[in-house]
């Protein structure tokens, strides 16, 4: 089946990248003359994406003036205001009404990937209740480390290995698709050691549960706008 509903999350500020967002939320800082937000819109409505849930929060004005309500662009856009910053996991839970019982595309909003790759984000096979994207890394310390089967199926998924536990050479590429079933797993979610709910934590939840989680390696193009410095590289290329 096709997936037609996106989750795009763009509450946070950002503040690794200090004055850039003194006046605007992080995904809408501008790489190559758009707003981050705007690259992603755009790739998966040229995939058939056709309703987006923006979660917003901080500068949220920002957003809904630049987006509206989608049509200039083709598109229906709906928002709702994350209130409290306590984790990706509990951001999840205010799509629940969006979603309702069809699948959905949920992407950060500062992460960048060549358009190629949503084509296959939207493609939900029967047997699927999520897709996760992947990257070959080195080092996956500043993100998940994802444990694969050789079905690339997903068996773990361990957020930001500390030395010396067990890693992977597959890093969580941050874009995912879901099914409602998610929400079982979100709804269980209790605070990690970081305080927070953690997003991760109820993927994990749902691939142990014995439903299939099948990873996707992106190909092309990808970037966690994460600083500055990210950000310039990506604007001179």
């Amino acid at each position: 089946m096709i997936v037609t509903k996106a989750v795009l999350l763009a509450a946070g500020r950002g503040t690794r990248m200090r004055e850039l967002t003194l006046d605007l939320p992080k995904p809408m800082i501008a790489v190559r003359g758009r707003p981050i937000l705007a690259h992603i819109v755009s790739g998966l409505k040229a995939a058939g994406v056709t309703d987006f849930l923006i979660v917003v929060g901080y500068r949220a004005g920002v957003v809904r003036d630049f987006f509206q309500d989608g049509a200039t662009l083709g598109v229906r856009v709906q928002y709702v205001t994350q209130v409290t910053q306590d984790g990706t996991g509990r951001v999840v839970e205010l799509a629940r009404d969006f979603a309702g019982e069809d699948p959905f595309v949920l992407s950060y909003g500062d992460i960048l990937i060549d358009p190629v790759n949503y084509p296959r984000l939207v493609a939900l096979e029967p047997g699927d209740d999520a897709l996760l994207t992947v990257k070959r890394a080195d080092d996956v310390s500043q993100g998940g480390a994802v444990f694969l089967n050789e079905r690339s199926e997903l068996v773990d998924l361990r957020e930001k290995p500390k030395p010396g536990e067990r890693t992977s050479p597959w890093y969580n590429a941050g874009v995912y698709t879901f099914r409602p079933s998610l929400f079982e797993f979100t709804a269980q979610l209790e605070k990690s050691s970081r305080g927070e709910f953690e997003l991760t934590d109820a993927i994990r939840a749902l691939a142990q549960s014995g439903r299939r989680i099948r990873c996707l390696e992106l190909t092309g193009e990808w970037a966690d706008v994460r600083d500055p410095e990210v950000l310039a590289q990506l604007n001179r290329s």
